[in-house]
């Protein structure tokens, strides 16, 4: 397998754009590398240069064969937020073009880019926005004292409650701890969600590539000897992100999931982090929404763009009747039936 190289070593990343790339996880190498060599996507990175030779712009777009979901192009598979990077409009129009102009090429059916906001894109005649989903992000502070004032009265006790009731947090040492959080990830996704789980290689894949260089973190809440909930966090230049969460749904009225999240915040702030990434939510989806806001998170649009016309998973709202009869359907699914199955057609759903 090809191993990807973020930029072509003989063209620096201009200055503009550095920090902006190295904040965005799904950029790095390492990442581009698990979801090509994991499910067989090709990746193919689109750059523009400006006179001096420098990379003015960079946008990974992934190309997806299935027998099932059919043929199509997504910047970036399982990636919530893969911003367009350009120093100037020339360079964003450019890489658009040079979007459109590969799907026609590879005659995908449609094209999906999860860019969020960009006016490049908002102008673009050919392409159709939905703006199902919005971001949620939380600025920290060097002394997460400060983000405890923050927070509302009914997080704070939720939080206290846990730590009264016995429930403490620790940090994954180990490779096959991984397992201990994917035990919680499958029931959440089967039971609450109704939707496949990625493969338990994926979660190792994630260990592999990122725990070395501290990218990655994985907490576990326990209780008792028990692990009853899971947070796996990733780290980019001067942002961290909740990328997974699960819990065990008996052990819920301990309230782990406050009691990790505010371990989380703790970890971002002391180790010098800027802001928390939240991520993705549905706007139709209050109850998640009032939970973020709770602890201080802003709302921001993360409309995705389409062409020739709105189309995926991605684009499908969870109060369509086709979202809820696919999830009603995979919760009836045994567990040891779906688990497996989730991880084979996973690769489909990107």
């Amino acid at each position: 397998m090809k191993i990807i190289q973020l930029l072509p070593a003989s063209a620096p990343l201009s200055a503009s754009l550095e920090q902006q790339a190295r904040d965005v996880i799904y950029y790095q190498p390492a990442w581009l590398n698990l979801i090509s060599q994991m499910y067989g996507y090709s990746v193919n990175t689109l750059t523009t240069t400006n006179a001096k030779g420098e990379i003015s712009g960079f946008l990974p777009v992934c190309t997806l064969h299935s027998p099932i979901t059919g043929k199509r192009m997504v910047a970036l598979p399982f990636s919530d937020h893969c911003p367009l990077l350009a120093e100037e409009r020339a360079s964003a129009q450019n890489l658009v073009d040079q979007a459109l102009l590969l799907a026609s090429e590879q005659r995908a059916s449609y094209l999906e880019l999860r860019t969020g906001n960009h006016p490049v894109l908002t102008e673009h005649r050919g392409l159709t926005e939905s703006s199902l989903y919005a971001r949620w992000l939380l600025p920290l502070q060097p002394d997460p004292d400060v983000l405890w004032a923050g927070l509302s009265k009914s997080v704070k006790q939720m939080i206290k409650k846990s730590q009264k009731m016995g429930v403490t947090v620790r940090r994954v040492e180990k490779r096959e701890e991984v397992a201990q959080y994917y035990r919680l990830h499958l029931q959440t996704r089967h039971k609450k969600h109704g939707m496949p789980t990625q493969p338990q290689r994926f979660f190792f894949g994630l260990w592999d590539a990122f725990a070395a260089s501290g990218m990655l973190q994985v907490l576990l809440a326990e209780h008792e000897g028990k692990v009853i909930a899971g947070l796996i966090l990733l780290a980019s230049g001067s942002m961290i992100r909740d990328a997974y969460s699960a819990s065990d749904a008996s052990s819920l009225s301990m309230a782990p999931n406050n009691l990790l999240m505010w371990q989380a915040i703790i970890w971002g702030c002391t180790h010098g982090y800027k802001a928390l990434d939240m991520g993705r939510t549905a706007c139709n989806n209050e109850g998640l929404m009032s939970f973020k806001r709770r602890w201080g998170a802003t709302k921001e649009p993360l409309p995705y763009y389409y062409y020739p016309q709105v189309d995926g998973l991605a684009s499908t709202s969870e109060q369509s009747w086709k979202f809820r009869l696919l999830t009603t359907c995979w919760r009836q699914l045994p567990l040891q039936v779906a688990g497996p199955l989730g991880g084979s057609l996973y690769k489909h759903l990107g």
